[in-house]
């Protein structure tokens, strides 16, 4: 894996008034380096049969590949839909001090194993 492969985007959708405290534990257990949090963004999808629309906002998260399964099982802990968005994109290019930080600022459980 390339150094500029092991790095990523998720995008987290939530009620508005839940996007910090999922940032929070994100940050805390230090699976993440940062979270963007778009405040308000008009979601549109299906459910059950039905076009819905809500408010919502938009947690854009910077982390590694090696944690992506750790960002996932924290955000449906901290989330409240039974069928949270949790969607990852890889980093292509970046950075490479940006890219650095975040290996220094999230867990070092999971670098060893690479």
């Amino acid at each position: 894996m390339s150094l500029l492969a092991k790095y990523c985007v998720a995008y987290v959708t939530s009620p508005i008034r839940i996007a910090e405290s999922i940032a929070k534990a994100l940050l805390t257990q230090k699976l993440v380096a940062c979270v963007n949090i778009v405040p308000q963004v008009k979601s549109m999808y299906w459910w059950e049969g039905q076009i819905c629309s809500d408010e919502e906002a938009l947690l854009i998260i910077k982390t590694r590949k090696d944690l992506q399964q750790q960002v996932i099982e924290c955000v449906i802990k901290n989330h409240e839909y039974s069928v949270p968005e949790v969607i990852f994109m890889d980093i292509s290019e970046g950075n490479q001090d940006y890219l650095k930080w975040i290996d220094q600022s999230t867990t070092n459980d999971t670098l060893s194993n690479n």
